[in-house]
């Protein structure tokens, strides 16, 4: 085998560096903003590209995504939506091609686990293309899931790893990743919590809804390994019907969650449970207001673990293992599973608890200033990749 040569960031005569930021799931809108807006900060250094994969992709949603976070309408948008895990990871492979051969950037950063992340990563690294993962390093150790195996791939092409805590190193260093490819940097996403928290303050969401601060509960749930197996999801609801009766539930619906309740004829049983509110998905703003506001937050998700743990709001996690493990020995996150007594009596032991149920601190470098740290690291990286 030779020696592998070091990628060169292709760049214009006056060095500015064309950089793609790929955008597909909507958690990445909150990653890519804070990033783009730094860059904003140098234009003789970057020219960006905002490429929407439409993964994730409604209309309305996006929108108030976009407006939220102060991102302009994505560049490019290739229009990949719906399919299950190949056909969409394909066709974001394909499309996104298109794209880097005819615009043919020197770096292109990807964010997160979804598979537009995956599919951008491999479609770059093929090309020669400088590649560098945002969120490297996390892992369940669980490859059951499929972000799981997003993430293992991506960072084992990537050029350029930001690591947001020093267990995501740790991992990186285990599987063969060089050192000097991996920036500590810290949580971008809690940049975008940052600036936006003030402006959350003056949603109208809680009025809407005719609740008021710390006197509900908020329910998300979107993971397959949940919601589309109907035992599992019955297991989650039954505690809930229980959790209700002490406390008000507000349930945004995930189109997926919302798919497989209807398929497994369980939206009567939801709608029999009178202290639920079932809603539409929220934007970032709307949502914020909710997480900051409500007395737990029962969740499968790994982004709301972050934030709760920044806004020292309980958070009770409903999987069995969890990519953030930080988030539990820092922060304010519990794993319960979807055991159905587990999660009635770990509930229960919050609203009974008088005071902090858990104490928690920020972990370091979730200060709002990842992006900070990240662009200066490509600032430093526009000529030669180590």
């Amino acid at each position: 085998m030779g020696i592998k040569k070091s990628k060169r960031i292709r760049s214009t005569k006056n060095s500015k560096m064309k950089v793609f930021l790929v955008v597909g799931g909507r958690p990445n809108f909150m990653k890519v903003a804070p990033i783009y807006k730094e860059m904003k900060k140098y234009p003789s250094c970057f020219k960006h590209v905002i490429v929407h994969t439409g993964q994730h992709y409604d209309k309305n949603m996006s929108s108030i995504f976009f407006k939220n976070l102060g991102l302009h309408s994505p560049d490019i948008f290739l229009g990949v939506s719906a399919g299950n895990h190949g056909q969409q990871t394909g066709r974001i492979m394909i499309e996104f091609e298109k794209q880097l051969l005819k615009e043919k950037p020197g770096l292109v950063i990807v964010v997160g686990d979804v598979n537009s992340t995956l599919a951008c990563s491999i479609a770059s690294v093929k090309l020669g293309i400088v590649v560098a993962h945002v969120e490297s390093g996390l892992r369940s150790f669980d490859r059951t899931m499929p972000e799981e195996i997003n993430r293992i791939v991506t960072d084992s092409v990537s050029d350029i790893l930001f690591t947001t805590s020093k267990e995501a190193k740790e991992n990186l260093l285990k599987e063969g990743i060089p050192e000097n490819k991996i920036y500590f940097v810290g949580n971008v996403m809690i940049d975008s919590l940052y600036k936006i928290k003030s402006m959350a303050n003056k949603s109208g969401i809680l009025r809407k809804l005719g609740i008021t601060n710390k006197n509900y509960i908020t329910l998300t749930l979107h993971r397959p390994s949940n919601v589309d197996y109907k035992n599992k999801l019955v297991n989650i609801l039954d505690a809930i019907k229980i959790i209700q009766q002490k406390i008000k539930v507000v349930f945004p619906v995930h189109p997926r969650t919302d798919k497989m309740l209807k398929k497994f004829r369980l939206m009567g049983y939801m709608n029999n449970m009178k202290n639920v509110t079932l809603i539409e998905p929220l934007g970032y703003l709307d949502f914020t207001k909710l997480m900051v506001s409500s007395k737990i937050i029962l969740t499968d998700s790994g982004g709301i673990q972050e934030e709760t743990t920044i806004l020292n709001v309980p958070c009770l996690t409903l999987r069995e293992n969890t990519e953030r493990p930080i988030t539990v020995a820092e922060g304010t996150n519990e794993l319960v599973g979807n055991n159905t007594k587990k999660i009635i009596s770990s509930t229960m032991g919050v609203l009974n608890y008088d005071g902090n149920y858990k104490s928690s601190r920020a972990p370091r470098y979730w200060d709002g200033k990842a992006s900070k740290r990240i662009v200066k690291v490509l600032k430093n990286k526009i000529n030669l990749i180590d």
